[in-house]
């Protein structure tokens, strides 16, 4: 049973997946469908976190409009996300970037990573 399971996981992976990590910057480009169209819609803002494994893989992006916070979870493996673009690279020391949420400002920014 469980071979199977994994089996049609696989299929439902995607060929290529982006390279980036918690405290990245990234646009994340979305399918969004408007009656009988359809367009992309661009989001960009930090990752607060990845979770999960294999198909289910999940990562949240967060952003400020008009001084509030926006955040956003999408499956990485999802035919809606078309591409997630990485715009800079953060330095972090966290896992999951939780103590965001409690900042605005210059004070909810996170470092960028120098190599």
């Amino acid at each position: 049973m469980n071979d199977i399971i994994k089996a049609i996981e696989a299929e439902q992976l995607k060929a290529e997946v982006p390279e980036f990590r918690v405290g990245d910057t990234v646009k994340v480009h979305a399918k969004v469908k408007e009656g009988n169209r359809e367009r992309i819609q661009v989001f960009e803002g930090t990752v607060l976190k990845r979770q999960g494994g294999s198909s289910r893989e999940t990562f949240t992006v967060r952003k400020l409009s008009n001084g509030v916070g926006v955040e956003k979870t999408w499956p990485l493996h999802s035919p809606i996300v078309e591409k997630v673009e990485v715009v800079r690279h953060g330095k972090v020391r966290r896992a999951k970037l939780n103590y965001l949420r409690g900042r605005i400002g210059k004070a909810a920014k996170v470092k960028e990573l120098v190599k």
